[in-house]
């Protein structure tokens, strides 16, 4: 992950109500036992699954799939896709908003997150993220080779990897230039011929009369205000996606090329939805 993206004043939480307040308490309470639930299956499931199939992994993705998609009706936002899932090998790649994004990217298609190493250290989200087989990467040139045998493994695997190009998040309001240095994996010997990218464009609608900012979490915003102002909110807004056509990679001449062409089909596709 890149520096954070600093743009300017972050909407004010504002007060919350006591009626806000139960809410918070009714909607932690129920994405406790649907997270901390689903993660205590998939950890059983794993058990077996793990021995039997090593990585392959083809029960506990829909365990990961129906927790994030039931998130969405725990906080009463409305969810919904557009377009066709790749059924390709390769990775799919989309903007970032906020830690909405892995609910609503896991919600619709069976994908494992590409993060930075420090993640996994972290508690709770460390070990949901090693759980649902996310993978660990440094960004560290002198590693470049053991990280790319590391996508290889895993897409050769059957596993859809996802990645943001942008390398932080923002208010919700625009696309940042992608960065290349993930693409380049895919430009290996024995990757480049058998891998397709999926350009993914998400948007999260505030609630009606509320800062269209309202869902983004960039900058020095802490986590816990973002996350009571999500849960308190007595109307809430919905997420939007755009799957997009996936690309070739052997069709593009280097990882540039290919990174320009998913931001384009990104930001036409965000733009689009926040008209």
């Amino acid at each position: 992950m890149s520096a954070t993206w600093q743009g300017g004043d972050a909407p004010k939480p504002g007060r919350i109500t006591a009626l806000g307040w139960l809410r918070v308490a009714l909607r932690a309470s129920l994405l406790a036992v649907l997270v901390f639930g689903g993660l205590l299956v998939l950890l059983l499931i794993r058990l077996v699954e793990r021995p039997l199939c090593g990585l392959h992994r083809p029960v506990t993705p829909f365990i990961t799939q129906f927790v994030c998609r039931t998130a969405f009706r725990v906080l009463g936002m409305g969810f919904s896709t557009h377009g066709t899932l790749m059924q390709e090998r390769g990775a799919v790649v989309a903007n970032h908003t906020s830690w909405l994004d892995i609910f609503a990217l896991n919600a619709r298609k069976r994908i494992y997150f590409v993060s930075k190493a420090e993640v996994a250290a972290w508690p709770g989200i460390g070990w949901l993220a090693r759980a649902t087989g996310t993978v660990f990467i440094e960004r560290n040139r002198a590693r470049a080779k053991e990280q790319t045998d590391l996508f290889e493994t895993r897409l050769k695997a059957g596993h859809k990897l996802l990645f943001f190009p942008e390398g932080t998040s923002t208010d919700g309001l625009r696309i940042l230039p992608f960065k290349t240095t993930l693409f380049a994996a895919f430009f290996s010997d024995h990757l480049r011929d058998i891998c397709y990218i999926q350009p993914v464009s998400v948007v999260f609608h505030a609630p009606q009369g509320q800062d269209p900012r309202y869902y983004g979490w960039w900058g020095e915003m802490d986590f816990a205000p973002h996350l009571l102002k999500t849960l308190a909110a007595p109307r809430q807004g919905r997420a939007e996606l755009i799957y997009h056509a996936p690309l070739k990679v052997a069709d593009f001449s280097d990882r540039k090329a290919l990174a320009a062409a998913c931001e384009e089909r990104v930001a036409t596709g965000h733009a689009r939805m926040r008209k």
